[in-house]
């Protein structure tokens, strides 16, 4: 889901036209505005700052919907309490902040168990989180496009959660958050908790309060959720920075954990690659296919899905279960690699879409490869998938796979064509596009999935390192505003080089790459997009309830709400104001 500067899909020239105009003539004084920064003070006045600071060590919680700078002493209201409501089986989020001038070298916290006044408790195994660690990032500037670091302002932001930490410490005039979570037991009683968090660092114990409100309402399960989520994985990428080789049993064990990870938030497809690079070498690591092609001596084909279903079978068992996207037929880059026999190596097919070398070389793997899928019992799971594809070449793909059954469904992320939309079932439009509402609704009545997906284009709301935390939140509002399904990202975790130092890529701003880190390890991205996944689920829900009750007023109160989330507003309004000021209502 990128372009290049070098070449650019005539689909997405406009949209680079449109944003740089924009960013010189319109709401380019806003554009930075949610993208938290340490200021940029001398070192002279941040010394003062630090200088200003009471001696030793200092504590409080934070907010969840900050990244604070490490060199600067915390701004904003700090607090000895941390008070929460929610419902029962949602996850919330806070920061608490450790900082002191002349340094710690080594701090810890404990958590007491949660405690209702009615004896009624939660175990402190609901809490999770640790450290936050800082990543470099750089600035949206152009967005698309390949860059060199050199160019763009660069700088350390929070955004590591060093989750499998329970200790830290502190540089001299340094802040240290951590980050704290509290998975709320779907079978809690409703009521207040409380809790003691005690941070012990040089001797001393620092209490700070956590309270509580379960509200007596219930989420779904993240397995049970319909917010469609489709965060695209990259296998490859997982055998690199752990330095296994692919496909290993070692790497088939160390792939589990992130994909539990990601189920955890709900989401529904596969990304399997049917092909060799599909997306044409756009990330750091390989993409290699899970099908291998062979062209046999007598110029029949072979195909071998050892390896697909292996893997499909292993994501399935981690709980990702309901689509299976197959990229692509149509690549960023025509080129279809496969083994040759006669010539004894690899070779490549380059007839391009529509022609009748292409459709005679895709008809003889589809057809074997539907009676697979049938025979594995995916078939009605199972989609084409194709990325920002122009739309003659995707009328021709749609006609081929329609002459091999008429029940294959195809998936699109790209703009939107009223020709094509009636033909594809998982519709996933860029952020500029929207559903005429009597499509949206048709879709809706047959059962076709319609999300929407921010990548390399959109400077806010987005998912980069250097994104206010709240745009991650901001986006599960926006879904259920604008009637979408769900929502897509193009990698969760195509790690660049170092990413635990570095999110900065050749190509795109800092993070659009990846949402978590190798271990795994969360991110404050991908806690937020979290968040704001379970807000959608709310509104659904309660949309839902007040339908059946006949509660007109508070259904029309839910509603003028959301009217208000609009992409076009985050240039006057911060994700954060919008959500924090929405939640109100909704906690109502």
């Amino acid at each position: 889901m990128k372009t290049s500067c070098f070449s650019v899909p005539a689909n997405r020239i406009m949209t680079l036209v449109f944003i740089l105009f924009i960013l010189k003539f319109g709401f380019a004084q806003d554009v930075s505005r949610d993208l938290q920064k340490p200021p940029a003070l001398d070192e002279s006045r941040i010394r003062e700052l630090w200088m200003e600071q009471p001696p030793g060590v200092q504590v409080g919680f934070g907010t969840a919907s900050v990244r604070y700078p490490q060199q600067l002493p915390p701004s904003g209201n700090m607090s000895g309490t941390w008070k929460v409501s929610g419902w029962k089986n949602e996850k919330v989020n806070t920061q608490f902040l450790v900082w002191s001038k002349e340094g710690i070298d080594n701090f810890s916290w404990v958590l007491s168990e949660l405690k209702a006044g009615n004896g009624r408790t939660i175990g402190a195994e609901a809490f999770s989180g640790g450290p936050v660690e800082y990543v470099m990032t750089d600035e949206f500037r152009d967005g698309c496009g390949y860059r060199r670091s050199a160019d763009f302002d660069s700088s350390m932001v929070a955004d590591i959660i060093r989750s499998d930490r329970l200790a830290s410490s502190v540089a001299a005039m340094h802040t240290q958050p951590v980050w704290l979570g509290i998975q709320i037991p779907v079978d809690a009683a409703p009521g207040l908790y409380k809790a003691t968090l005690t941070i012990k660092a040089g001797g001393r114990d620092y209490p700070l309060m956590i309270e509580l409100t379960v509200v007596d309402r219930a989420l779904p399960f993240s397995k049970n959720r319909t917010f469609q989520l489709d965060l695209w994985q990259h296998p490859a990428a997982i055998a690199r920075v752990h330095n296994v080789p692919l496909w290993s049993n070692e790497h088939f064990s160390l792939m589990r954990n992130y994909y539990t990870m990601l189920a955890s938030l709900g989401q529904k497809a596969i990304t399997a690659s049917i092909v060799d690079e599909p997306w044409n070498h756009q990330t750091y690591d390989d993409y290699p296919g899970l099908v291998k092609w062979t062209r046999k001596r007598d110029g029949s084909w072979k195909f071998d899905y050892a390896l697909f279903d292996k893997y499909v079978g292993f994501v399935m068992s981690c709980g990702i279960d309901r689509r299976i996207n197959c990229y692509s037929m149509i690549p960023w880059k025509i080129e279809f690699s496969y083994y040759d026999e006669a010539a004894g190596k690899e070779l490549a097919f380059t007839h391009s879409v529509g022609t009748d070398e292409y459709n005679a070389f895709w008809e003889t793997m589809l057809r074997d490869f539907t009676a697979h899928l049938k025979k594995m019992g995916w078939f009605g799971i199972t989609a084409i998938a194709m990325d920002e594809r122009p739309m003659d070449a995707m009328k021709s793909v749609i006609a081929l796979l329609k002459s091999i059954d008429p029940e294959w469904k195809i998936a699109l992320a790209g703009d939107y064509h009223d020709e094509i939309e009636g033909d594809i079932y998982d519709y996933c439009l860029a952020s500029r596009f929207t559903f005429p509402d009597k499509v949206l609704k048709a879709r809706e009545e047959s059962g076709k999935l319609s999300t929407w997906y921010t990548c390399c284009t959109e400077v806010y709301p987005n998912l980069f390192t250097f994104s206010a935390p709240d745009e991650g939140v901001w986006i599960g509002w926006y879904t259920a505003a604008a009637g979408f399904d769900g929502y897509l990202r193009w990698a969760y975790n195509s790690f660049t080089a170092n990413p635990l130092k570095d999110s900065r890529f050749t190509a795109w701003p800092a993070g659009d790459t990846y949402q978590v880190y190798p271990g795994p390890l969360p991110s404050i991205r991908f806690e937020k997009l979290n968040e704001g996944i379970q807000d959608f689920e709310k509104i659904r829900l309660l949309r839902e309830e007040f339908k059946v009750r006949n509660e007109t007023e508070k259904l029309k109160r839910l509603e003028e709400e959301l009217a208000g989330f609009k992409i076009s507003t985050l240039s006057s309004v911060s994700a954060q104001e919008m959500v924090e000021k929405a939640r109100i209502l909704l906690n109502e």
